[in-house]
């Protein structure tokens, strides 16, 4: 019988890597992407999955934070969905996860790294293969780095080359971008054929067990489903702004005008899209289209990426990580 979890649902990330007795499954994943840094023993959680997160909230970005035996402070989650500026988010949640972690007068020097890792289920860097990318601050233009307090991983699992016939043989970061995308599809018994070791047999177990308990399945079909939705009401608002522009581009009579309105419209319409999601996920009173299409593509993005940010502040729940 197939798994029938996917591990890329938020509910089931969190809860495979979210929770103490599956730190190993959690240590496993993230040595492959910090690999051939100094590798990670152990580490402590600093926000445990819990059920309520899920409960409460319909749609909020679930992140699992940690610090490591060497201090490093570590940020991980998974993102279906490229939301609108979630580059400038990544930036923003790693410098939080410096800067909140030095108490009222301390010395700076008690700061330890801290390393954001955001795995990716669709394209954010297109035209290029590479699947994973660093970000640190460093010289733009002799490559010097002035500091290792900050990193940023971000890895776009659709671009690894998921072979079944040679997984066994893969680098660590595409058996664990194989598990993301595809255990799904598997019975756990040919799982662990493909993928041994103990990080991810941890990771297989927590997968079944989701399937096997009621409570959590129900949970995550829930979750999957409001993914579902999501997806459905972000498409319905991209053809709806093509449709849009197309008409914009008609009567002005121009081929560039029909092509510029096509491409304004579309961008548009998904923007708004989101913006009335996120208002219904937060309970407040929603906009009318008519008043939202007259904001330009800069002002609806920023809408968006205020929205979003609320929605997760309120849905972490997070102690505060100076304590």
């Amino acid at each position: 019988m197939e798994l029938g979890i996917k591990p890329t649902v938020d509910f089931a990330f969190k809860k495979i890597f979210g929770t103490r007795e599956n730190t190993l499954a959690l240590v496993g994943l993230t040595n492959a992407v910090l690999a051939p840094d100094e590798q990670i023993v152990e580490v402590e959680i600093l926000n445990p999955f819990s059920n309520q997160e899920f409960t409460e909230q319909k749609l909020i970005v679930l992140d699992i934070r940690a610090r490591d035996e060497a201090g490093r402070w570590l940020n991980i989650e998974m993102q279906v969905d490229i939301a609108a500026g979630l580059k400038e988010r990544l930036a923003y949640y790693v410098c939080s996860l410096y800067t909140e972690q030095l108490k009222k007068g301390e010395k700076y020097w008690r700061l330890r790294p801290a390393i954001s890792i955001c795995f990716l289920g669709s394209v954010l860097f297109g035209g290029i293969s590479t699947a994973h990318h660093r970000f640190r601050l460093a010289d733009l233009d002799e490559g010097r780095l002035l500091t290792e307090a900050l990193e940023v991983h971000t890895v776009e699992l659709t671009k690894y080359n998921l072979d079944e016939a040679t997984i066994t043989r893969a680098s660590a970061i595409e058996q664990w971008a194989f598990f993301l995308l595809c255990a799904h599809r598997y019975e756990t018994s040919r799982l662990r054929e493909l993928l041994p070791g103990e990080a991810f047999a941890r990771a297989i177990d927590a997968a079944e067990a989701i399937r096997r308990k009621t409570e959590d399945r129900i949970m995550y079909d829930q979750r999957e489903k409001a993914l579902r939705d999501y997806e459905w009401l972000i498409e319905g608002a991209r053809r709806e702004g093509i449709q849009k522009g197309i008409k914009q581009g008609i009567k002005k009579g121009m081929k560039k005008g029909m092509e510029k309105g096509m491409e304004k419209g579309m961008e548009k319409g998904e923007l708004i899209g989101k913006i009335t999601l996120l208002r219904q996920l937060l309970g407040e009173a929603e906009e009318t289209k008519e008043a939202l299409q007259e904001l330009s593509c800069d002002e609806l993005s920023s809408m968006v990426a205020e929205l979003q940010d609320r929605l997760r502040t309120r849905g972490l729940g997070n102690p505060p990580l100076g304590e």
